[in-house]
């Protein structure tokens, strides 16, 4: 009988109070085009999940208004943990390239010849100098079969956002990754 009575006030609490309504969703896209392109690859490549600082492993969307403070769009959040959301859209873009024989996530069971491990330094809605979507990720190129880097590279991108609400952020940081997944791909088709 306590533990009803307590399970019964615990659902009054959660109902006066504090629900709202959810947060809205957003997701990234992986590009479809790739201008230029030319190389491609027999090799097999694994796309190792992201690191990235406690900041940017969330569903969260990062807001810089000062080069030191961090914070987060109020009602807004992606669709996954941003490491888990760019390691996708990474490997889609591959895929979407059409240029890679075959490319996987750790636990596919693939034949790897080559992984692409990356760290997410920045992604963020700055308004420091404008109201911009900031995108930097650095990679490297991992022969698997003898642990050797065989590349590393910075790859950046700053694109102006109409304003400072999430709709707008979001649109920016899309057009953001999309610049910086069409230049990975493209180095890392053309080293491998």
């Amino acid at each position: 009988m306590a533990a009803a009575a307590i399970a019964a006030a615990m659902a009054g609490c959660a109902a006066l109070g504090g629900g709202g309504p959810p947060p809205a969703t957003y997701d990234l896209a992986a590009p479809d085009s790739f201008p230029g392109l030319r190389a491609g690859t027999r090799a097999q490549i694994l796309i190792q999940e992201p690191a990235a600082l406690k900041a940017l492993d969330s569903e969260r969307i990062v807001v810089k208004p000062s080069d030191s403070a961090v914070e987060y769009m109020a009602k807004a959040q992606w669709s996954d943990r941003l490491p888990k959301l760019v390691q996708t859209r990474l490997l889609q873009a591959f895929e979407n390239s059409g240029r890679a024989r075959a490319v996987g996530r750790p636990g596919e069971g693939l034949l790897i010849d080559y992984q692409i491990v990356s760290d997410i330094r920045a992604f963020e809605l700055s308004l420091v100098e404008g109201t911009a979507a900031v995108v930097e990720i650095s990679g490297k190129i991992v022969n698997d079969r003898n642990g050797r880097v065989v590349a590393v590279r910075r790859f950046a991108a700053r694109v102006p956002a109409a304003g400072a609400g999430a709709d707008e952020a979001v649109e920016a940081l899309n057009r953001a990754l999309e610049e910086v997944l069409v230049d990975f791909v493209a180095w890392t088709l053309g080293r491998i």
